[in-house]
């Protein structure tokens, strides 16, 4: 990472603490933040994130690892997650995950070429009455098939 790119991040995150303190506690809203912006938590704003609110860098990144939904590597625009919970694949989940992964040309746990898609799985949306369902980005979409799916997906910037 550039230094400008590193002074950007600095700047946000003492900007963060000042709004949202430096206490243990503020942690997770900080990391989620810094997420939010950047699309990852690379490990230089682990370390500032660490300095700040005198942690040990290890700290954070094992909140980071624990939560599935927070990233200390590059990402897509565009996050797909296909619930993999056993209601969902009875309904046609696995052939939507397959439909997916042969129009991106991808896996899942892999990003397209050109860093529109990431493509993943997930344990439980809750919504097992309106399954399969997936998630892209922060919108749910409820008993889908592969077309609609395949739709959603090529509407993605």
């Amino acid at each position: 990472m550039c230094e400008t790119g590193k002074l950007l991040r600095n700047d946000f995150i003492c900007e963060l603490v000042k709004k949202l303190g430096n206490e243990r506690k503020s942690l997770l809203p900080i990391l989620q933040e810094i997420q939010k912006k950047f699309n990852y938590i690379d490990e230089h704003s682990q370390q500032v994130v660490a300095d700040l609110l005198n942690l040990h860098p290890v700290e954070v990144n094992s909140v980071i690892s624990f939560y599935a939904f927070l990233y200390d590597s590059p990402r897509g625009r565009n996050i797909v997650r296909v619930c993999k919970n056993i209601v969902c694949e009875f309904h046609g989940s696995k052939g939507i995950a397959k439909a997916l992964r042969d129009e991106l040309g991808i896996d899942f746990d892999q990003t397209t070429d050109d860093g529109r898609v990431t493509l993943e799985y997930a344990n439980c949306f809750g919504m097992c009455d309106k399954s399969p369902s997936i998630l892209i980005n922060d919108n749910i979409h409820e008993k889908v098939n592969k077309e609609t799916v395949l739709n959603l997906i090529r509407e993605l910037k």
